[in-house]
């Protein structure tokens, strides 16, 4: 049969049509339509589309330094997102970060994100996860908060980078002036805002579903995560918390007065007269003239961000209630931490708590015991632990478990990872750790320990990442870690309250250490 060029036409048509209809299903994010144009992904590796350095907000350069993130601006024809953004400006201090970003700028304001969605109807649960690193350093490239593992578990992931040190955290009298809500100092923590707001506006376009957001974080990421948790300005923007090592509690909060005293003691120390002149400064010459720590500790309570203080908000109910999922690693500080320089001795461990606690040091003592140099490494260690970063995670899962109506679930990380390979020629390590350290957990929470160099990881290693990881995939699904297959992990409401044991073969048990905690917080 011969058809008519009119019909061979039509037909030709139809055939084109659905070509496009099953390359497009085929290929559901080559471009993505957001709300400031046309996006250009990264081919996907495994089934796992990437798209990495999207602006989330206007570059914080110029006139726009030290003032409330601005939307960003919209471009014309499609904006390729295949390789991270610049990482935040910050001084280098830790050797266990290692950025996939090509360069440190100013203009930091990116985010990336990781699909595996069927297409962009497919409404996947989110995980918007900040970085750690003690609000001065850190970024969203790092191969250890990479996302792709936990897309191919039907999770959208997306990490954000944020000013850090005085870039993020700078409080002025004139900043306030200037500021339409008479406030300054929390630029960081409103970068992060922008990032969620950002998420609400164009997630769906990638097959997430911005009613179904979890925000997480690892150290300075967790403490985020409490303070966004806090703040009225987020609220409504996500509906669970992961918090890893950290919160904003027992932090050296500051009143709005006390953080523009401070911003005018380092734009005197500077040489600098006025706000203009700052501004004029390069951005190289202002992380040289900032010391790491004199933004880094404690949140601004400046009335707009934040009204009060986190733990005033969260004592009092006023926090986002959502279900949170949050604990720590059994050895977050060594004990030199705790004894400097000093071998770890029966004497030292004692001489070191008298010379922190006085007259309170002989019931420190009595729960930090120690009767040889092996028990006086593991004391120092558990109370350096407790004072670093324990004690702190544990009064924010406390108060939340108290003051919301929200299910509370609380881990131990123990797994200790393999030792890193020594160069030749390099001193090896003295000691086993007693336990795994400050920052160990992550590559193991979101599966990326194929990612981590320098490492031998065993069968064990390997266990330890699957059923961590996949309690952290139930809970960004459904505000509850539990589900087939797994140790149950009740909530620490329960009548006799558990901690979830993450190791090879975890395990809840009895909660053990909860007189030490209720010490420190009377101290």
């Amino acid at each position: 049969m011969h058809l008519r060029p009119a019909a061979l036409l039509f037909s030709c048509l139809i055939a084109l049509a659905i070509a496009t209809v099953t390359r497009a299903a085929e290929v559901p994010f080559a471009e993505v339509r957001i709300a400031n144009g046309l996006l250009a992904g990264t081919p996907p590796v495994a089934g796992v589309w990437s798209f990495l350095g999207v602006p989330y907000a206007q570059p914080p350069v110029g006139s726009l330094r030290w003032r409330e993130p601005r939307a960003s601006a919209d471009w014309t024809g499609v904006r390729r997102a295949d390789r991270f953004g610049p990482r935040p400006m910050q001084p280098t201090l830790w050797r266990d970060m290692v950025f996939r970003s090509e360069q440190m700028a100013e203009d930091c304001l990116y985010l990336n994100v990781w699909t595996a969605a069927a297409s962009p109807a497919s409404r996947l649960p989110v995980l918007v996860y900040f970085h750690g690193g003690g609000l001065v350093a850190g970024d969203g490239s790092e191969p250890r908060y990479d996302g792709a593992s936990m897309a191919r578990r039907g999770i959208v992931v997306v990490t954000v980078n944020y000013r850090l040190g005085i870039f993020g955290f700078l409080a002025h009298p004139e900043l306030t002036k200037e500021s339409p809500h008479r406030a300054s100092g929390n630029y960081g923590f409103l970068d992060q805002n922008a990032a969620l707001r950002w998420v609400q506006r164009n997630i769906a376009a990638f097959g997430g579903d911005p009613h179904r957001v979890t925000i997480g974080g690892q150290s300075a990421g967790a403490a985020s995560v409490c303070v966004q948790m806090a703040s009225p300005l987020s609220r409504g923007l996500f509906v669970g918390a992961i918090g890893q090592s950290g919160s904003a509690f027992g932090s050296r909060d500051r009143s709005l007065a006390e953080a523009e005293q401070a911003g005018l003691k380092f734009a005197a120390e500077t040489g600098v007269a006025s706000l203009a002149d700052l501004r004029q400064m390069s951005a190289e010459r202002l992380l040289a003239a900032s010391s790491p720590l004199q933004f880094s500790r404690g949140v601004v309570v400046d009335g707009y961000f934040l009204p009060e203080t986190p733990p005033e908000i969260f004592f009092t109910g006023r926090q986002a209630d959502v279900p949170l999922l949050a604990g720590w690693n059994s050895a977050e500080a060594g004990c030199q931490a705790l004894l400097g320089a000093e071998p770890p001795t029966v004497a030292n461990l004692q001489h070191a708590v008298q010379r922190l606690y006085g007259e309170n040091a002989a019931v420190v003592l009595k729960l930090y015991p120690a009767a040889n140099p092996t028990e006086a490494m593991v004391a120092a260690t558990a109370l350096a632990s407790d004072r670093f970063s324990a004690y702190r995670t544990w009064k924010w899962l406390d108060v939340h478990s108290k003051s919301s109506g929200q299910p509370v679930f609380r881990y131990l990380f123990t797994q200790l990872p393999p030792p890193e390979y020594q160069p030749a020629g390099e001193k090896s390590v003295s000691a086993t750790p007693p336990g795994p350290p400050h920052s160990a957990e992550i590559p193991y929470a979101l599966g990326n320990l194929p990612l981590i160099g320098g490492r031998t990881w065993t069968d064990a290693d390997v266990k330890t990442s699957a059923t961590l990881q996949k309690y952290f995939e139930n809970f960004v699904k459904a505000g509850d870690p539990n589900g087939p297959g797994l140790p149950r992990w009740p909530w620490i409401q329960a009548s006799i309250p558990e901690v979830m044991m993450i190791r090879a073969e975890s395990a809840g048990e009895p909660e053990s250490n909860l007189e030490r905690y209720l010490l420190l917080d009377t101290l």
